[in-house]
This record gives structure tokens, C-alpha cells and sequence, in this order.
């Protein structure tokens, strides 16, 4: 036998028999399910398991809140006539949906305000209100998880088990449908203008986790990104705030080399290395590296100068290991031909960031070498690596007097264990050697100097 208590807090009411009256005045008594003295209806709900509970229910409660129960109960069902066939009510359910079964007839005996006790649980009530036409509760259930948040989870499970019931409760997903792409390109642009502002520092944690969306919703996996990269709006924006961005650091570059510095501007110089070092992923994504390498180019004297000239202290150390990551995405994409420079530019990111890269390694570790807790920048071989492949690669593409010169440098520099230029020497040795007999055949070409 099964009972009720908890749930029970607010109950239907029913008349009281004569003998309560009190003079005019009529009491109603609560009906509360379980209760066999007031009970019309027993409610037998059984499971595929075997499980057989008996529930004593009131009929007037079951055919209000049912159409299950109305039908069974109506004088027209087919075995209304045989005996006993109105006064006991098989459900029959899976094992799993018991207890949903169990809380919808707990229900029918509650008025509001009740409790659902969760997303889960108001899922599995819904499926059992749908199945017995009750419509107010299924009603309830909807509004419910429609106005709570859902765990990941719990977002699952809804997704499984809502388009099942029919398109009455699609309602549920709406949270969940594809948006327009016009509110998708709206979303984008207020990001991306805050992700690439300078707000104060107490919304640095919001500026952050603005980069990551964006660069989630750009990002192609198992699915393709939110926005199409040929959006001429989108890509309009994304130039702007990339304008605007390098404009505030060439100005804090300037600053630093006509003034002395400060602890503050060179936070100012820490963030803004670091949000164009994230541009530069957008951009990848995007194609559109080629503004900011062309800036990055023709402004990498001023870096490399406001940069230097400051002490070697653990907050300018961050600072100028920030510039070598940047500089690695510039060399990579000039390197490998996805940004094309001209040889007079290529030249002279080579003589430019080839000395500034190799006084910047050795430094790393001389600050507080046995801290566990150095930025990533630091520790992050990659980018040494990516640097030296880029460098490789932007030798080879110059004129060979110019690769020359370039080697003999590195050979007498101190630090020519990095980067190591061994490939680029290698290669120009082979091609200087068979120069003239390879462009002699080709007519007089083995003459030039």
C-alpha cells in the first residue's frame, strides 16, 4: 500500500456529512489519497517487472485531473458494466516510471503552490501527465522547465525525450533553437569591441571569458562556426577594432620612448600585447592577418626600443616574452606565405627580431628560475620552436647575398645555439655551391653577382 504525507499540504475539500453541520455553517473535511474511508477508486499501478501497488484514489479528483481516468471511469468504457471494472483502475508503466507515476497521483491531491523537485524529476511527470492526459499538470511541468536553468545533463535528457511527446511541447527547446543570424552578428560585434577594449581592471576575468567565447564561436570542430567568415559587416568590425586596438599601443610605444617608465603603463603594455596576441587567432581564423603584420613590421624599431630599454625585472620580463609570442604569430605568418612581404621587409624582420629573440632567451629562467608558478609564456617551447622554423623559412625566401650576410652574423653571434639556423646555412651552402653551373644552362644567368 502506498500513502501520502509531505506533498499532501494544501488537499482538495469535501463536503462533511449532515451529522458535522453545525447549524447553518457546512464543514468540508480534506480528501488525501490513501484514504480508504473516503475512497471510491482504487488506482492499481503495476510495472513490467512485476511490481503491483494499490492506490486508494477518489474519482471525482481523478476524473477532474485526467482524461485517462475520465474515460476509464465514464459510463461509456467497454468493461464499465463488468463488476468491480469502475472501481479498480490498472496503469500499467516501466520499472523506471514508477515513481513518476506515483508523484502525478500525489498531485492530483495538491493545489498550488507546490514544489517539482527538479528538472529530472518534473521531465519524468510530464511524460506520465502527457500519458494520462492531464493536461494542467503537463501545463505546470512546462512552465517549470521553461523558467529554470538546466545542467548539462539535464539538457541531454530534455532534448531526448521532448521531441517524442509531440510538437505541443517544442516550446521547452526554445532556449535551445538556432539563432538568427542577424542577432548572431549583433552578439559578435559588442563582443568583439569589448574583448579589444581597455576596460579597468576589476573586468578583466569579463574581457577574458569574452575572447574565449569568440574565439569558440569561430572555431571549426564538429561543428561549423556560428558565423560565416565572408560577412563583409563582420569583417568591417573586426578591422575596426583592430585599428583601433594597434593605435592605442603604437601610442604607448611612442610614450615610452620619449618618458621614463612606470609600473603602471607597463601593465598597460602587458594587456595590450596580450590582446594582440589573441587577435591574432581571430584573425588566422578569419584571413586577415595582414594589417596587423604590416603595423607589427613597420613598428618593430619602436617595439624592440621601448622594450629594451627598460630594466629586466620580473614585470618587464613578461612584458617582453609577450612580444617575442607576438612576434612568432607575425614570423610564422610571413614565413610560411600566408601574409606576403616584399624581400626589403623581409629582410628586416630578420635583422630586427632575429638579435631582440636571441638576447630575450637567455633570460628566461634568470628571474626566480625555481618558481613553480612562471607565467605559461615562459615555459612554452612551442613558441621557440615556432620562432625558429619561422626564421628558417624567412632566410631561405631572401636573396642569397642576403642569407649570407644573415649566417655570418649568427655564426659570430654568442647566442648562435638559438635559433638554430643550421637548415637555412645548410641549404645555402648546396645552392651557392651549384649556383653557376644550375643558371649557366638557363643562358648567361651564372653571371650574376
Amino acid at each position: 500500500m502506498e500513502g501520502v504525507d509531505e506533498s499532501e499540504r494544501k488537499q482538495p475539500l469535501v463536503p462533511c456529512s449532515s451529522k458535522e453541520k453545525k447549524g447553518k455553517q457546512t464543514f468540508k473535511v480534506p480528501i488525501r489519497i490513501g484514504d480508504r474511508a473516503t475512497s471510491d477508486v482504487i488506482v492499481r499501478l503495476r510495472t513490467d517487472e512485476g511490481r503491483d501497488n494499490w492506490f486508494y484514489c477518489h474519482s471525482q479528483i481523478l476524473i477532474e485531473k485526467s482524461k485517462y481516468f475520465a474515460d476509464r471511469l465514464s459510463e461509456d468504457w467497454p468493461t464499465c458494466q463488468i463488476l468491480d471494472s469502475r472501481n479498480c483502475v490498472e496503469v500499467y508503466c516501466r520499472e523506471v516510471e514508477f515513481n513518476f507515476h506515483v508523484s502525478a497521483l500525489r498531485l492530483f491531491y495538491v493545489t498550488e503552490p507546490h514544489t517539482w523537485h527538479g528538472v529530472r524529476n518534473t521531465l519524468g511527470i510530464l511524460q506520465v501527465a502527457d500519458h494520462l492526459g492531464c493536461h494542467q499538470m503537463a501545463r505546470d511541468c512546462i512552465d517549470y522547465l521553461e523558467a529554470v536553468p538546466w545542467e548539462e545533463a539535464e539538457e541531454e535528457e530534455i532534448l531526448r525525450t521532448i521531441p517524442h511527446l509531440g510538437s505541443q511541447y517544442e516550446q521547452i527547446l526554445a532556449r535551445l533553437q538556432p539563432v538568427d543570424p542577424t542577432a548572431v552578428l549583433g552578439i559578435f560585434i559588442s563582443a568583439i569591441r569589448f574583448a579589444t577594449s581597455s576596460p579597468p581592471p576589476s573586468m578583466r576575468e569579463l574581457k577574458s571569458s569574452a575572447q574565449d567565447q569568440l574565439e569558440y564561436m569561430l572555431t571549426e570542430d564538429d561543428d561549423v562556426p556560428i558565423l560565416a567568415f565572408d560577412n563583409e559587416i563582420m569583417k568591417f568590425e573586426v578591422k575596426t577594432c583592430v585599428r583601433d586596438l594597434l593605435n592605442r599601443f603604437n601610442h604607448l610605444i611612442e610614450s615610452f620612448l620619449s618618458t621614463s617608465l612606470d609600473m603602471n603603463r607597463i601593465q598597460d603594455l602587458q594587456s595590450l600585447l596580450s590582446d594582440i596576441s589573441w587577435i591574432c587567432q581571430i584573425l588566422s581564423k578569419m584571413e586577415m592577418m595582414k594589417e596587423l603584420i604590416h603595423y607589427w613590421v613597420d613598428a618593430s624599431v619602436n617595439i624592440v626600443k621601448s622594450v629594451e630599454q627598460a630594466n629586466a625585472n620580473d614585470d618587464m620580463l613578461d612584458a617582453r616574452l609577450k612580444v617575442v609570442e607576438v612576434a612568432s604569430k607575425v614570423l610564422e605568418a610571413a614565413g610560411f606565405g600566408n601574409v606576403i612581404l616584399p624581400p626589403a621587409k623581409r629582410l628586416h624582420v630578420v635583422k630586427v627580431w632575429l638579435p631582440f629573440v636571441q638576447r630575450t632567451r637567455p633570460l628566461v629562467g634568470q628571474v626566480h628560475p625555481d618558481d613553480e608558478e612562471v607565467s605559461s609564456v615562459r615555459i612554452d617551447s612551442e613558441i621557440w620552436q615556432n620562432l625558429e622554423s619561422a626564421f628558417v623559412s624567412i632566410v631561405l625566401t631572401l636573396p642569397s647575398q642576403d642569407q649570407a650576410e644573415i649566417l655570418a652574423e649568427w655564426l659570430r653571434s654568442e647566442h648562435v645555439r638559438y635559433p638554430d639556423l643550421t637548415e637555412a646555412f645548410e641549404v645555402w651552402c648546396y645552392r651557392s655551391k651549384i649556383a653557376k653551373r644550375r643558371l649557366a644552362s638557363l643562358g648567361g644567368l651564372g653571371t650574376m653577382t
